[in-house]
C-alpha cells in the first residue's frame, strides 16, 4: 500500500492528490491540494513531520526524509516544502526547508538544516551542504552548490508553468482507472 500509517499517524492528503501505487508515503506527512508523487518516490515522516505545499511534484525515485531529534540535534529538522515546487527525478531532500516556486534538479541532494528560499533553481546533480542558505532569485549549481547567476523573468515564469504541467498530468492519471495487483 502506498500510504502507510506509522506510530498511529496516517499521512494526510489534500484534494486531488495523486500518489503512484509504487511510491511510499509514511507517517506524519501532509500533501496539500494537487500534489503529485510519482513512481518509486519515498516520503518518510516517521520521526518528524513533512509538509508539502499545493501543486508540488515529487518525481520518480526521489527520497524525502527528516532529521530526527536526538543528542546531536535536540529539535531535529522537519522537511518543509512550499507551493509550486518541482522536485526532479532521484532528488534527495533530508531535513531541510524549500520555499515556493523552486526547481530542484534531477539527482540533487539538499542536506540537514539547509534552507532554499522562494524562486530558486538548483541545477541537476547539485549538493546543498548542511545548514547552507540559498537566497531567492538565483540559479545554483555544483557540489557544493554555488550561486551562478540571477534568474531571468522567463525562468521565473517557468516555476508556475512546470507546476501547472504536473497538475494537468496527475489529473489525467487520476481520471484513468488504474489497474491494481
Amino acid at each position: 500500500m502506498s500510504i502507510r500509517i506509522y506510530n498511529e499517524i496516517l499521512p494526510q492528503c489534500g484534494a486531488r492528490v495523486f500518489v503512484d501505487e509504487s511510491a511510499v508515503v509514511i507517517g506524519d506527512v501532509h500533501l496539500a491540494a494537487d500534489c503529485s508523487v510519482w513512481p518509486q518516490a519515498v516520503i518518510r515522516g516517521d520521526m518528524h513531520r513533512i509538509r508539502i505545499g499545493a501543486r508540488s511534484s515529487v518525481q520518480d525515485g526521489s527520497v524525502l526524509h527528516i532529521t530526527h531529534a536526538g543528542p546531536f540535534n535536540p529539535a531535529g529538522y522537519p522537511l518543509d516544502i512550499g507551493e509550486d515546487v518541482t522536485i526532479g527525478h532521484q532528488a534527495l531532500l533530508h531535513g531541510c526547508s524549500i520555499g515556493s516556486r523552486v526547481l530542484i534538479g534531477m539527482g540533487s541532494i539538499v542536506m540537514d538544516g539547509a534552507r532554499i528560499d522562494d524562486d530558486v533553481v538548483l541545477a541537476a546533480g547539485s549538493l546543498v551542504a548542511p545548514g547552507k542558505h540559498l537566497p531567492s532569485g538565483y540559479l545554483y549549481m555544483g557540489r557544493p552548490a554555488q550561486q551562478v547567476r540571477a534568474l531571468s523573468e522567463e525562468e521565473m515564469a517557468y516555476f508556475t508553468y512546470t507546476a501547472g504541467n504536473y497538475v494537468r498530468l496527475k489529473d489525467a492519471y487520476l481520471a484513468q482507472a488504474q489497474p491494481t495487483g
